[in-house]
């Protein structure tokens, strides 16, 4: 997930410095996003596997 905001981080960046505001825009949102998900993803596995350390100890 976080690879796919990279490319489209990228992507939004060389439109950017072409003039393609639009495409600028719009690929900088779904890369936000990309990364949102990834981010709140990252965080439940890191609860869960705290969560499971104490239960061993």
């Amino acid at each position: 997930m976080l690879k796919w905001a990279l490319i489209f981080f990228v992507i939004s960046l060389l439109a950017g410095f072409f003039g393609f505001s639009g495409v600028s825009a719009a690929t900088a949102t779904i890369a936000r996003v990309l990364f949102g998900i990834a981010l709140v993803i990252f965080l439940i596995f890191l609860i869960l596997a705290l969560m499971a350390g104490q239960a061993i100890l």
